[in-house]
C-alpha cells in the first residue's frame, strides 16, 4: 500500500514539475509563436488623438481614402501605412512649432479601414474586418465555408489596385492536405477573396 502511494506522489510531484515548466515556457517572453507586428493604419481607419493641457486639441479623426487626415496646427498628416506611435511622433513634432513639449495621444477607435472582401462561392459572401490579420483559409470560415459548388482550386485573392494589382491563387485542396501551405498568406486590407 505504502509503495503506490509513494508511487503515485511520485507521479504527481513529476507531474506538477512537467505542468509548471510548460507554463513557464508559454509564458515566457519571446517564445510567442510569431510575433505579430505593430498595426499600420488604413483609410477609414478612426483615430481618437488629444495633446495633454491643450483641450481645444482634442479630435476624432477618420482616415480618409487618400490615406491622410487633419489636425488642428498639424496640418495634413499621412496616416496610411504608420503606426499609431509614428503618428503620436508627428504630431508631438508639428505642434513643437506652437507649444513647448507637447504630448499627444493617439488611439484607435475603429479598424474599419482594415477589411477584406470575400465572394463568390461561400455561405455569407461580404466584408470583413481583420482584428487581428487572418489567413486565406480563416477568411473563408469567416464567410461560413464554400458552397457545394464552389471550385476550391480555383480560389483567387486580388491585392492592391491599378496597374499594381496582383493575382494571387489558393488551392483548397492542396492546403487542406497539408500541401503547398505557403500559398495561405496573411491578408491585408483591401483583398478581395474570390471564390468561383
Amino acid at each position: 500500500m505504502r509503495t503506490r502511494k509513494s508511487s503515485r506522489s511520485r507521479v504527481t510531484f513529476y507531474l506538477g514539475l512537467l505542468g509548471a515548466g510548460l507554463l513557464a515556457a508559454v509564458c515566457a517572453p519571446g517564445v510567442s509563436a510569431q510575433e505579430q507586428p505593430d498595426y499600420t493604419l488604413n483609410p477609414g481607419d478612426t483615430l481618437d488623438i488629444s495633446v495633454w493641457k491643450e483641450d481645444q486639441l482634442t479630435k476624432t479623426v477618420i482616415v480618409r481614402p487618400d490615406g491622410k487626415f487633419s489636425f488642428p496646427l498639424a496640418g495634413e498628416i499621412t496616416a496610411t501605412g504608420h503606426t499609431v506611435a509614428q503618428i503620436q511622433n508627428e504630431i508631438a513634432t508639428r505642434l513643437k512649432k506652437y507649444m513647448p513639449e507637447p504630448a499627444a495621444s493617439v488611439s484607435v477607435k475603429a479598424l474599419d479601414g482594415c477589411r477584406i472582401y470575400i465572394i463568390g462561392q461561400v455561405t455569407k459572401p461580404g466584408a470583413f474586418v481583420m482584428n487581428p490579420r487572418v489567413s486565406v483559409v480563416q477568411a473563408l470560415s469567416l464567410a461560413g465555408g464554400m458552397t457545394p459548388f464552389a471550385s476550391v482550386n480555383d480560389i483567387i485573392v486580388l491585392r492592391g489596385s491599378g496597374a499594381g494589382q496582383r493575382i494571387l491563387t489558393f488551392h483548397y485542396g492542396d492546403v487542406s492536405k497539408g500541401r503547398a501551405l505557403s500559398q495561405n498568406v496573411l491578408l491585408e486590407a483591401g483583398d478581395v477573396v474570390i471564390v468561383p
